[in-house]
């Protein structure tokens, strides 16, 4: 039975807690005498204001009983007393307890009226002089224009997140621009449904230019389009597409596509006789690329120069004997200004690396490391004894005054470096890359490490392939398995897989091996039992710190989401000495293994007396505490402790158990790998050698050997549309 919703007016009587990115507000509200907590995406409201509320009241597992706001109408505090606690509350900002009551001891009951519409008239306060005046002035109007924005979205149903992105993207105009063009709203900064635009352009009074409404869907498919991995998508399909989403015609299509081609708000690119259509960013960033790498070849002739005498010194200081592409990609590395290193598990690409590097070094180049993400980062550290940071740590995040990402190391203030060594390649998206290569100095060499027969990256694009399928960068890949490598099963199942052979199933006595279960519940029972248990006991592995869970999939009885609930149960059960809080998938514990789901540049860390910021996508920690008085929890990544807000825990998951794709970059001492089916979509090679790889000294896979062979046979890769390989090859060209 659904549940009837509840109106309450009352007036706010203490903020508790507000987070000023997207206005989720905890707050004290006196409803005719009684004091009742309530929580939601109210914005900038402050003490003295009344509000009438609509919602339920909700039972929090800590918090007790609160009521939870869906929809919010504010309305000005009235009397003296509320006005003077508002004002007093920082509200406004110069104005504090002891000026507001001095302003309301003047104007009473018209204080907020004459702040909105007489602003001069602050001047009769004795202690506000013009410029005082004037400051206050502007941080009214920002106040008011906001709450206007507020109330007008609220009755659209929209909530207070969505009117302060608004107001940040579009300022006092925001109104205006959303009356003459709802579907504004859909931009992937505002982030509206294209469902949700049309329900409020439905409910307008204004009538909707349906050019506009086109406009915006084709927008809005672009990025869902993004969002799928793909920079572009051929024009032909995309006409199907957009006919059938918008219910236009193919004559109101190319009306407004050739409109939004010639004004370039979209962009088409022609490969092979075949026109592709990109939004802005994702062209403008492919296009950037291969000119830039066009560039950086053109400054990149090889030297007259014995490198051969240099390697064979290095192999002499070091005891390290060189194989012939080894030796090539050292040579290439020094050589050029930019190249990829390419190749599967044990071939030496770690090998090789140092010897770039220290050759480099000895050259006395300043050489720089990174990686996509923080782990990837931690292993290159590891792996070459140097510091290496991610990507988005090397070019220092910022934000400009919209609240829009962008980077301090750009074209104005390059990287200062000779050389950049990029590991875990396949990882990187275009937009990222674009961002990265503005920030280079012309003269600096760019080496890539990767393995194209990895899973491509998150965001758009399928950088590393593009890059090695278009043969304008010099690549070496790695080949010959090294004899150590070569008594690993590990290794030599993983390239038996990328090659379309079955893995061998049946080694017992080495570091791969395979239990076959038909049955879900006893596929999982056997997983925690050797993880809590056996592979502890035999290994001396902890099982949170060296044990990872990897599937295939996130839902379903294998998938994530049920194996960290099973794993949670066992490792870190419910304890009446351990805090608890609630997400909308999760119960977090202290104790418990969790993993960073979304970037998020703000969160603040600190290590060993250094502070940083910035906590990133897949980055793996521990719970340490969580209080409910603070309404915090404080986690630490490899170190580096976090303090989260309790609005901020649905940007983490448990980690008992992660996907592949979340894995990716990451290398673990024993992987334990769920394969029964269900998810055939998710079933393929490169999805299964991304997995095996991930292992360093044991991998188990539990499952059926039919799902394995499945797999194996199917090689239909992440087939992604994206044009870098033509422009690639077509600024070669004009290079020649």
């Amino acid at each position: 039975m659904e549940q009837e919703t509840l109106k309450i007016e009352g007036t706010v009587e203490n903020i508790i807690y507000r987070n000023e990115n997207n206005g989720y507000t905890v707050l004290d509200v006196d409803a005719g005498g009684e004091l009742i907590t309530a929580v939601g995406e109210l914005g900038d409201i402050e003490a003295g204001e009344v509000l009438l509320m609509e919602g339920n009241y909700v039972t929090h597992a800590k918090f007790g009983v609160q009521f939870a706001v869906e929809y919010c109408e504010r309305k000005l505090p009235s009397t003296s007393v509320n006005i003077c606690k508002y004002l007093s509350s920082g509200a406004v900002k110069g104005i504090g307890p002891a000026l507001a009551r001095r302003i309301v001891d003047v104007f009473g009951e018209k204080t907020l009226e004459i702040m909105e519409k007489e602003p001069s008239r602050l001047m009769e306060i004795k202690g506000i002089s013009p410029k005082k005046c004037e400051s206050i002035t502007n941080e009214v109007q920002k106040i008011f224009n906001l709450r206007h924005l507020m109330i007008y979205l609220s009755k659209y149903g929209l909530k207070a997140s969505v009117a302060m992105r608004a107001y940040q993207q579009w300022g006092h105009q925001a109104i205006e621009i959303i009356k003459n063009n709802p579907y504004s709203l859909c931009t992937p900064y505002i982030g509206l449904s294209f469902k949700k635009a049309e329900e409020v352009a439905g409910e307008m009074e204004e009538t909707v230019d349906p050019h506009k409404r086109i406009e915006a869907g084709f927008v809005y498919l672009l990025n869902e389009n993004a969002n799928a991995g793909h920079s572009c998508i051929p024009i032909d399909a995309f006409e199907k597409l957009a006919c059938r989403y918008l219910k236009i015609s193919q004559s109101d299509f190319y009306d407004v596509y050739n409109y939004m081609t010639e004004e370039q708000k979209i962009f088409e690119y022609i490969k092979n006789d075949r026109g592709f259509v990109y939004l802005d960013d994702y062209y403008y960033a492919e296009s950037y690329i291969a000119g830039r790498i066009g560039v950086m070849q053109a400054f990149s002739s090889p030297e007259d120069f014995d490198y051969e005498k240099l390697i064979d010194i290095e192999e002499e200081q070091n005891g390290i004997h060189y194989e012939t592409l080894q030796r090539k990609a050292i040579a290439t590395a020094l050589s050029r200004g930019i190249m990829i290193l390419t190749g599967g598990p044990g071939t030496g690409k770690t090998t090789t690396l140092n010897a770039i590097i220290s050759l480099y070094e000895k050259k006395g180049e300043s050489v720089m490391l990174a990686a996509p993400t923080g782990r990837a980062a931690k292993r290159m550290s590891d792996l070459t004894g140097r510091d290496a940071k991610t990507i988005h740590r090397l070019l220092e995040v910022e934000f400009d005054a919209g609240g829009k990402l962008k980077f301090k190391h750009n074209e104005n203030d390059p990287l200062e470096c000779d050389v950049v060594v990029i590991d875990e390649m396949s990882m990187v998206d275009v937009l990222l890359f674009e961002s990265f290569l503005r920030a280079l100095r012309l003269n600096c060499r760019l080496v890539m490490v990767g393995d194209g027969d990895q899973l491509p990256s998150v965001g758009a694009g399928n950088l590393l392939k593009s890059l090695i399928d278009s043969k304008c960068i010099p690549v070496i890949e790695l080949k010959e398995i090294f004899r150590q490598a070569e008594r690993s099963c590990i290794v030599t199942n993983a390239h038996k897989i990328v090659s379309g052979q079955m893995p061998d199933l049946t080694q017992k006595n080495n570091d791969f091996f395979f239990f076959k279960r038909s049955q879900p519940d006893m596929a999982i029972n056997l997983l925690v039992d050797l993880v809590k248990t056996r592979l502890p006991k035999a290994y001396g592995y902890s099982p949170t710190d060296d044990i990872q869970v990897i599937s295939p999939s996130r839902k379903g009885t294998t998938g994530v989401i049920e194996l960290n609930k099973a794993l949670q149960e066992q490792l870190n059960p419910k304890n009446k000495l351990k805090q608890e809080v609630k997400s909308a998938v999760y119960t977090f514990r202290e104790g418990d293994k969790i993993m960073q789901t979304k970037n998020n540049y703000d969160i603040v860390w600190s290590k060993d007396g250094e502070q940083g910021a910035g906590i990133y996508n897949g980055d793996i920690g521990k719970i340490l505490s969580i209080s409910k008085q603070r309404m915090e929890v404080v986690i630490s990544f490899d170190g580096r402790t976090a303090v989260y807000t309790f609005d901020m825990i649905n940007q983490l998951e448990l980690a008992y158990a992660v996907t592949v794709h979340k894995s990716q970059g990451s290398e673990f001492e024993a992987v334990i790998m769920p394969i029964l089916g269900g998810f055939e979509k998710l079933y393929y090679r490169n999805l299964l050698y991304t997995a095996v790889t991930r292992a360093k000294k044991l991998l188990i896979i539990i499952g059926s050997e039919e799902v394995i062979a499945r797999m194996v046979a199917n090689n239909k890769r992440t087939n992604r549309y994206t044009c870098l390989t033509a422009m690639l090859r077509d600024e070669m060209k004009q290079h020649e």
